[in-house]
């Protein structure tokens, strides 16, 4: 068993235990009623006790105790169930839309002020959509919090199959987004002494740079390293977010040489760059609620409090959507990135007799990165090309490439791009070997933020700038 696939069974098994005696407080044992797939015949029992939630009858204990046996009834579903579920909440518990029309054509035949606003505060309450009042009462659970959590993770992944749960997701980001607002997180620093239940959290989570063992861990958070995730009060075993950083000295190009196991310890106190090279969104249900902007911000001004010495704060980051980017660019303007006559050297070692061609194969052959010789020949045209996909590529006002869009966002410039930075499979895959470093000056975030959302302006180093003429 993975250690993904172990937390989380552990995971359910603490929603269970938490609502076991909680839900014993309610009459019958729902969950033992209907079958896991949620067959048609099961409907109305879940309407019924979905009714029940909603008209709050009994004292608070009786409505933690519905809510409990509600969520165990969700735990106990199979995935087919769950959809079924959500969808009953999605199209049978939304805004009444002819309580609503009937509402607004009586304020408008309302005779006097205080008729209108008699009428306001009724259209007010009938604009709540009742699933909203049921999700809410979850939050009141132990371990409430988390479990709406990971339902809306269960409704992003099933929402392109049903159009209908848009709804409900709309609603459950919101009361997640106003629960999960940045002044009620908690700024931890993890460490080789964080408890390892936690530990093998970073593990599962990493999204960047895979973690492959227990002494890979134990390099990243050594003491030339950092460590730091925000957790919610209600969530305080789960991250939700974190960033790792190398303490160094210079600006890092080779995320394999920050991964080294075998490389020798270096003194934080004689760094003067803190490094950002992984940043992992660990719960996908919290997709869209964005907090990771400010850790950024946070950790960078706990670093330069600590360290004084600190001058440089930057990231070194993938570039994911470059090479598909640059693959459709190749056949829908063939001549985009042509430099002239090929090299010898790229016709001795391919059949290409164009830059289309040769950049195509390229992409499709990862080989040529182990080739001295066809390294220098592509890499002038390699870096122009990344250069105007992080510069120009555009959907929108945004910029195309995600990463980019989210330092752009907090206010980062590109500063520098890395020739042959990531060498791992998945690094040559996604991005030709390239990667980006994006500098957090202090003093320019503000700046460059307002120039990025307002008026769509990319901020770049001129050494990146002058890649587009080469």
């Amino acid at each position: 068993m993975s250690v993904k696939s172990s937390f989380l069974d552990r995971t359910l098994k603490q929603f269970r235990r938490a609502w076991r005696f909680t839900a014993a407080a309610s009459d019958g044992e729902l969950k033992s009623q209907v079958d896991a797939e949620l067959r048609d015949e099961d409907l109305p029992l879940v309407r019924q006790h979905i009714d029940a939630c909603l008209a709050g009858r009994g004292g608070e204990v009786s409505a933690r105790a519905r809510a409990a046996r509600l969520g165990e009834l969700y735990l106990n579903l199979s995935d087919t169930g769950r959809g079924r579920f959500l969808g009953v909440l999605a199209e049978d518990y939304g805004v009444p839309g002819e309580r609503v029309e009937e509402l607004v054509e009586a304020w408008r035949d309302a005779v006097s002020d205080t008729e209108r606003t008699q009428i306001q505060h009724r259209l007010h309450a009938v604009l709540e959509a009742p699933r909203r009042t049921l999700l809410r009462q979850f939050n009141d659970l132990d371990q409430g919090v988390k479990f709406l959590v990971d339902l809306r993770a269960d409704l992003r992944r099933m929402a392109d199959e049903n159009k209908a749960l848009s709804a409900l997701d709309h609603d459950l980001r919101e009361l997640l987004t106003s629960w999960f607002d940045v002044g009620f997180l908690d700024l931890r620093r993890i460490t080789w002494e964080t408890p390892a239940a936690l530990l093998e959290k970073l593990i599962a989570y990493e999204a960047v740079h895979a973690i492959k063992s227990w002494d890979d861990l134990k390099n990243r958070l050594a003491e030339d390293r950092r460590c730091y995730a925000f957790f919610h009060p209600s969530m305080p075993d789960e991250p939700l977010i974190f960033v790792q950083v190398a303490l160094v000295k210079g600006m890092s190009g080779d995320v394999s040489a920050l991964l080294d196991e075998t490389a020798p310890l270096e003194d934080p106190l004689h760094a003067d760059a803190a490094i950002f090279y992984s940043i992992s969104n660990c719960q996908s249900g919290l997709a869209g609620v964005s907090f990771g902007n400010f850790l950024i911000k946070r950790v960078a001004s706990a670093l330069a409090r600590e360290l004084p010495n600190l001058k440089t704060f930057a990231t070194l980051s993938p570039i994911p959507g470059f090479s598909r980017w640059l693959r459709g660019r190749l056949t829908d303007d063939p001549d985009a990135f042509d430099a002239g006559p090929l090299p010898p050297v790229i016709t001795e070692h391919s059949d290409a007799q164009t830059w289309a061609q040769a950049l195509q194969n390229m992409l499709e052959d990862q080989t040529w990165a182990e080739q001295v010789d066809l390294q220098a020949a592509l890499k002038p045209v390699l870096l122009r090309a990344c250069a105007d996909y992080l510069l120009h590529a555009m959907r929108g006002s945004r910029a195309m490439d995600p990463v980019a869009h989210f330092h752009l966002s907090n206010g980062a410039r590109v500063e520098r791009l890395n020739w042959l930075g990531d060498r791992s499979t998945e690094g040559m895959r996604r991005s030709a070997g390239l990667m980006v470093n994006y500098l957090y000056d202090l003093g320019q975030v503000d700046q460059n933020h307002e120039a990025y959302r307002g008026e769509g302006q990319i901020v770049a180093a001129a050494d990146v700038t002058r890649l587009l003429k080469t």
